[in-house]
């Protein structure tokens, strides 16, 4: 094979790992090209370990070849990072949408010291809600949540003048949103 046409295939074959690339990013393909890259690196090498035998115009071509992957290579790095760190608007997108699909657990309460499987089933639907959203549930205290719902119910009963208070938790925009508001 001639160095023209090494040139030629080189240029088809980082082309091909371009629409590859942007295929896996927008979802499309479940894994990263790695076969086109790998390609794409060997033919990079080969020519590189036999640039004595390029001609101007040829050494030229294939530097702006490999200038051009050097920079769509840096560009997929960032994003396959993104990626898998979950940044990318693909996942934004996907943890917004189960976002929304959850709806929100309610509890009403009219004294927490007599429905203690209330306040429960409200802490296990905030842990729930965080462990969902990746948030640490390591520091919550089952007693000082209890504490807690019992003084919030009491201070909103008393400032609202209602008899039930109904506690919210649902999680928003990729947040955990917990709410405390009178009743119907």
């Amino acid at each position: 094979m001639t160095v023209d046409e090494e040139l030629t295939k080189l240029e088809d074959n980082f082309r091909r790992l371009r629409v590859e690339y942007e295929s896996y990013f927008n979802g499309g393909t479940p894994r990263a090209p790695q076969d086109t890259l790998y390609r794409v690196e060997q033919a990079i090498k080969k020519l590189s370990s036999d640039a004595g035998k390029l001609n101007f115009a040829q050494r030229f071509r294939f530097n702006q070849l490999v200038q051009r992957y050097a920079v769509h290579n840096e560009l997929w790095r960032k994003k396959v990072r993104d990626k898998e760190e979950g940044r990318d608007p693909v996942s934004r997108r996907r943890v917004h949408e189960e976002s929304r699909v959850e709806a929100p657990a309610r509890v009403v309460c009219t004294d927490p010291e007599r429905e203690s499987e209330k306040v429960e089933q409200l802490l296990s639907a905030l842990v729930a809600a965080k462990r969902r959203v990746g948030e640490s549930t390591e520091g919550i205290d089952p007693a000082a949540f209890q504490r807690f719902v019992r003084e919030k119910t009491a201070q909103l009963k008393q400032t609202l003048g209602c008899e039930r208070v109904q506690f919210t938790v649902a999680v928003e925009d990729g947040r955990v949103k917990f709410t405390a508001v009178k009743a119907e």
